[in-house]
Parts: structure tokens; sequence; C-alpha cells
């Protein structure tokens, strides 16, 4: 309905964080948000074959207890047409909110080009955020203060 009635974002779920759902079914989701076409797939919520046909698309948002430490599979999860809200991610740097927004910003690009350069993040994204924070002042302060942090609790939103 969102989409039909022109909204250009919603929550979409995160898969890391603390409003966590099934990964395929954000997947899934996400795909219904921004696709031209989707085929019915129930393993990914999709329950009926949707054609949008020329309806422009959903940006999906995720939020919820983001950091730096999410990035890469942030990156892997939504790729570059999205909104990443980080509120405590940003406003909880030691150092303040610029240098925050600077740590999510570097860690972000970082990822950006390593997947772009072809490695796998979601094996390889711890390290490129410890690579770009050596030079990175604002995001090793940031690694720093958000390594610690997890969101340990089961799923509410299954299939």
């Amino acid at each position: 309905a969102l989409r039909m009635s022109g909204g250009d974002h919603i929550h979409a779920g995160t898969v890391v964080g603390k409003l966590e759902g099934e990964r395929e079914v954000t997947l899934g989701f996400v795909d219904l948000l921004r696709d031209d076409f989707i085929e019915k797939d129930r393993s990914r919520g999709i329950y009926f074959t949707q054609d949008w046909v020329s309806m422009p698309g959903v940006l999906p948002v995720a939020s919820g207890g983001i950091h730096v430490w999410h990035m890469p599979a942030l990156t892997e999860i939504f790729g570059d047409d999205s909104v990443l809200q980080f509120g405590g991610g940003t406003l909880g740097h030691p150092w303040g909110n610029a240098p925050g927004a600077a740590a999510n910003r570097v860690a972000l690009e970082a990822c950006v080009e390593a997947r772009n350069e072809g490695r796998d993040l979601a094996r390889e994204g711890n390290e490129v955020i410890r690579e770009a924070s050596k030079w990175s002042p604002e995001l090793a302060a940031a690694c720093e203060v958000w390594k610690e942090i997890k969101f340990e609790f089961e799923t509410i939103d299954t299939l």
C-alpha cells in the first residue's frame, strides 16, 4: 500500500542490530520495495507474484542498534539504495556527533569499496573495518566503543 500511495521509504528490518528479522524474509521485503517484478517465494515472505510495472520503488530503511561493526552486513544486505539511520551509533561516539557521523561514513565507504573490488563482506567485513580504522581516528574510536555491543535474542519476525 505504501508504494501504491507514493511513499518513498519504510523501515525494512535490519537483520543485524536490535530490530532483527530473518535474513531471507528481510531480503524478500527489500526486493518487493525496489524491484519492478517479484516472483512468489514463500521462503522469502513473498506470497504472490507482483508486477509493479513502472511504479517507483521505495527505499528500505535500516535502524535500531546499528553501529560501525554492522556496516559490512548492512552494505551486503541493502546495497547502495537504502537509508541507514544510525542514532546511538552516531551520537554515542566518545568525541561527539560529528566524529560519529564521520566514523559511519568512513566505514560505509570502506565497505562499498571492498564490495566493488570483489571482496566478500560476509567473510572479510571486520577486516575491512579494521583496515579503514588505521587511517581514520574517528572510526578507530567508534570501533573501540562498539566492539562489545551485541543484541542476543531470538527473532520474533519469522515465517
